[in-house]
């Protein structure tokens, strides 16, 4: 089974079971594993970076931050370090 996500206006099939489906937003900031092809985020920002809760801004993450104040929205948020995804990262 797959879904069908709407990504910058183009369909991109995405089997089920990578998807998870919640009723609220987050309310931390997440951890996102740096895509191969991201010419539009700093080379200097490494592997991995957040993305605020709030606004939906893309930050560095320097080191291990427990919280992380959003240079757009000004929200201070924890960051959500243990994500089960981010285990295998």
């Amino acid at each position: 089974m797959e879904a069908i996500l709407d990504v910058n206006r183009r369909p991109l099939k995405v089997p089920h079971y990578l998807l998870q489906v919640v009723s609220r937003p987050p309310s931390r900031w997440s951890v996102v594993p740096r895509p191969e092809r991201a010419g539009e985020l700093p080379p200097d920002w490494g592997p991995l970076y957040g993305v605020c809760p709030s606004c939906r801004e893309r930050a560095a993450l320097r080191g291990r931050p427990r919280r992380l104040e959003c240079g757009r929205c000004r929200g201070e948020f924890d960051v959500a370090w243990d994500e089960e995804y981010l285990l295998k990262v």
